[in-house]
């Protein structure tokens, strides 16, 4: 039992997990954080989970760190640097942990999707978001910097970097429209639409042998930053060759056509 989140099994092979604070726009406080740690170290191990689904409840995705019930405590700490450096470490966890999944990712993202929750809904392998869902970088406008959480990793990599500088330095509310239009999403439905859309993925996937989007995730992942062509084929070439030997493989091989 948690006491911020849900955790749903609609469908073999599917985890749902609900961020539920949906008074406080899903913000991340400190029981949230340590229950999202423990809740994808519990679906990274698990085998009969093959796909995932990250949304929020109420109107809200994530509206960031909960700075009334959270952060305020570091500022506190006798040795601020140590502590707050402490702090978010414990915060870039969390989208580290879902790029670390074996498991695809779709963050379905339902409304305000900000900072921290931002940090999230990049790390996720494919992000769909409702007509309602609005983005941004909560931290610039505090007067920090708006690197955090792997945003100054993922971000480029997915919208480009004049448009990533835009967003991340002057910390505007970026509309779904806009989202769809740049490229970070990768599906655009009513909000009536998004939780069975996200279903509706999370199932195709979940209803083929892991091991395929496994290693497709990581081919993904890896040859975003490949030094090359030859690199990337590389590393496809061996996972063809690993797949292909698979019962699963050979099974499909063998139906008569």
């Amino acid at each position: 039992m948690t006491e911020t989140l849900i955790v749903d099994r609609p469908h073999a092979g599917v985890v749902v997990l609900q961020l539920n604070r949906p008074k406080q726009l899903n913000a991340i406080n400190e029981v949230m954080r340590d229950e999202l740690t423990q809740a994808f170290a519990e679906i990274g191990a698990d085998a009969t989970v093959n796909a995932v689904v990250i949304t929020g409840a109420g109107r809200g995705f994530c509206s960031g760190i909960d700075v009334r019930n959270f952060a305020p405590r570091t500022l506190e700490a006798s040795d601020p640097a140590i502590e707050r450096l402490r702090f978010q470490e414990a915060m870039a966890a969390l989208p580290q942990a879902i790029w670390n999944l074996p498991q695809p990712v779709i963050a379905a993202v339902n409304g305000p999707c900000v900072g921290a929750g931002f940090a999230l809904c990049l790390a996720s392998d494919i992000r769909i978001c409702s007509t309602a869902a609005t983005f941004g970088n909560g931290a610039i406008l505090l007067r920090l910097s708006g690197a955090e959480m792997g945003m100054s990793y993922h971000l480029p990599r997915i919208v480009g970097t004049s448009v990533a500088a835009d967003w991340m330095m002057t910390g505007r509310t970026v509309s779904a429209a806009e989202a769809d239009r740049r490229g970070l999403v990768s599906e655009l439905v009513e909000p009536q639409q998004l939780s069975g859309r996200a279903l509706e993925l999370a199932c195709a996937i979940a209803e083929l042998p892991p091991f395929g989007p496994q290693l497709t995730k990581r081919a993904l992942q890896v040859n975003t930053d490949a030094t090359g062509l030859g690199a990337a084929l590389e590393l496809e070439n061996r996972n063809q060759v690993l797949s292909h030997a698979t019962d699963e493989a050979a099974a499909r091989r063998q139906r008569p056509k």
